[in-house]
């Protein structure tokens, strides 16, 4: 067996089809987003993809405790900012170091400050395993 390489760029690994939302993006509109879909959270950008934000379920959940109404707040109201990014350049063992300190799921990429895609657990752990590996399930 191979020894995982940690030194993959995160550009070889990244995934470049990314849905994301503007600072002015209803809350309740978000919600319904992320129930619809597989992701928990998603990017905040501007105009001409400048990453400002990153917003997540827990963001929504907290915006509820504290007595928001996710039909009046946007997105902007709750993301967090400034967000946690990695470059195209870096490798697997920085995004590993920064999701397990964060624990969080998913950090955007960013090139020169612009969201290019992002790169998820799943993405690492797709690219760490054999690539040929036969799985047989049951007895």
């Amino acid at each position: 067996m191979q020894e995982p390489n940690l030194q993959k760029k995160v550009r070889d690994m990244m995934t470049t089809r990314v849905a994301a939302v503007t600072r002015q993006y209803r809350a309740r509109d978000l919600a319904v987003l992320l129930q619809s879909d597989t992701f928990s959270g998603m990017p905040v950008i501007e105009s001409g993809s400048l990453l400002v934000g990153i917003i997540t379920e827990f963001d929504l959940l907290q915006a509820l405790s504290n007595g928001k109404d996710l039909s009046v707040i946007t997105a902007g109201d709750i993301m967090n900012s400034p967000p946690l990014s990695v470059a195209e350049t870096d490798t697997a063992d920085k995004v590993i170091q920064i999701m397990l300190t964060h624990r969080i799921i998913r950090v955007p990429v960013v090139r020169d400050g612009r969201l290019i895609g992002l790169i998820a657990r799943s993405d690492i752990l797709d690219h760490m395993i054999e690539p040929n590996l036969l799985n047989i399930y049951g007895g």
